[in-house]
This record gives C-alpha cells, sequence and structure tokens, in this order.
C-alpha cells in the first residue's frame, strides 16, 4: 500500500474514521500532518500500535496539548490499551514536567474515560506504604542506575545532599515506577521519550537511554519510539535525542 492507503487503514483503526480529504477550514495542513503520521511514521520500525499510542499520550501529555491527548486516549481504547496503562503513562510524566502538568493531562484523561463510559476513579495502583518507599524505590532504581544521582550531588549544603536523591528515589521510582499497571520495560521506554519531548535534558536523555537498553528494550526500539514521537515534538529534539546517545544506539 501507498501512504494514503496506509493512511486510511491506520486511520479507521485508532479513531473508527476517515482522515481528511477537503473538509475544514485548512485541508491542505491536515493531509500534510495524517499522511505522514499515519501513512508513514506509524508503519517504520517495530513498534506495534499499542506502544506507538502510548508515546504518543506520553507526548501529548509533556507538550499539554490536551485535546489531541483526548483524542488518543480514545485512539489506545480503540485498539484495546487498557485504561490502567493509559493513565500510568500519563501519571509517570509527572515527576519530569511537574504536578500542574500533569493534572492537566489526567483531567484530560478522564473527559476521554468518561466519554467512553469508563468508571473513575480505576482501581488503585499503588505497591508500596509510607514505611517502604524509600526500600522499594531503591529496588527499581538501584539495578539500573546505581547510586549516580547521590554520589552526583555530595557538594550540595547537608539537608540537601541527602534529600534531593531521596526525593528522587521515593517519588520518582517507587511512588509512579513501582505502580501497577505497567511493566518496568515500557516504562523506561516511555521515560526516555518524556526527557527527549522536553527538549534540554540530554544529560537525562542519554542516561535512560541506557536505563531502557538494560530494561530489555533493543537499541531499534529506542529509535524506533523517538522517531515515532517526533511529529509530536518535532524534528529537532529528535536529532538532540539521537546525538547525545550515538554511541548506545549505533549497530
Amino acid at each position: 500500500m501507498n501512504r494514503v492507503e496506509n493512511c486510511r487503514q491506520k486511520f479507521a483503526e485508532l479513531f473508527g474514521g476517515k482522515p481528511t480529504e477537503n473538509e475544514g477550514n485548512d485541508p491542505e495542513f491536515m493531509r500534510i500532518l495524517q499522511r505522514f503520521i499515519f501513512g508513514e511514521v506509524s508503519y517504520t520500525g517495530s513498534l506495534g500500535d499499542r506502544m506507538r499510542e502510548l508515546i504518543t499520550v506520553t507526548v501529548l501529555t509533556v507538550n499539554q496539548t490536551l485535546p489531541q491527548l483526548k483524542a488518543h486516549v480514545g485512539a489506545c481504547l480503540n485498539i484495546g490499551v487498557s485504561p490502567a496503562e493509559i493513565r500510568e503513562a500519563v501519571y509517570q510524566c509527572a515527576p519530569f514536567i511537574g504536578f500542574p502538568g500533569a493534572l492537566n493531562a489526567i483531567a484530560a484523561m478522564d473527559e476521554a474515560f468518561a466519554a467512553a463510559g469508563i468508571s473513575l476513579p480505576l482501581a488503585n495502583g499503588e505497591t508500596v506504604t509510607e514505611e517502604d518507599r524509600y526500600e522499594s524505590g531503591l529496588a527499581v532504581q538501584a539495578p539500573i542506575y546505581g547510586t549516580e544521582i547521590k554520589d552526583r550531588y555530595t557538594w550540595l549544603p547537608a539537608e540537601f545532599a541527602e534529600a534531593v536523591p531521596r526525593f528522587l528515589t521515593e517519588l520518582g521510582f517507587a511512588d509512579f515506577m513501582t505502580r501497577r499497571g505497567m511493566d518496568g520495560k515500557t516504562r523506561e521506554l516511555l521515560t526516555v521519550v518524556i526527557l527527549a519531548a522536553m527538549g534540554g535534558a540530554e544529560v537525562q536523555v542519554r542516561s535512560h537511554v541506557e536505563g531502557a537498553l538494560k530494561a530489555g528494550n533493543t537499541k531499534e526500539e529506542v529509535v524506533c519510539a523517538l522517531v515515532h514521537a517526533m511529529p509530536y515534538m518535532g524534528i529537532p529534539r529528535l536529532f538532540n535525542a539521537l546525538n547525545c546517545s550515538k554511541e548506545l544506539l549505533s549497530e
């Protein structure tokens, strides 16, 4: 099939409708957008539709492009992604983009859930307690990242030298990465996408590319995830992510 036929097929699978022909005020722009994303990029690389839509939801959360986020939450549901997986993709953006941005995305996600007849709140996904947060977070963090952050920030004033690494362990790894609903391999791949989409976080992109590989993702899957994110985050951020990770991703 050519990219126009590919676009029609993918658009129907995701949204249950037809791509733009001549409708609306800017049909030319929409044809460019839809044929590129759904006719070309969506067919490049090994990742399936489930992972691609979780990547899209992640980038749209980072970008705070909420109308498009609602549409792609619907697309996720249409292809069988569970509400819990969608929720986790949005929730785990919080340590990176901040809680206000995550709350905006959660509101849009919940609107899409409600429109689909999904009862809220979803089943509880927590696995840690107040007593074991640090140990649980460290159990996820240490095998992949060791004590890199703790070692790097020993120069901070004493209280912060202890608090900053602990906050990362307890919030980033315990409160979010240990939750039910998404496996560690997927979480690490989506974390690479979050950081790439943010821009200006190339040091962290490289670190988490290494983490994603350790978690079981292949080099091709990491590249595919970044390329799939490109239409939503822009070409420069794709190139920045690839350039800073070249030594890890090259064959």
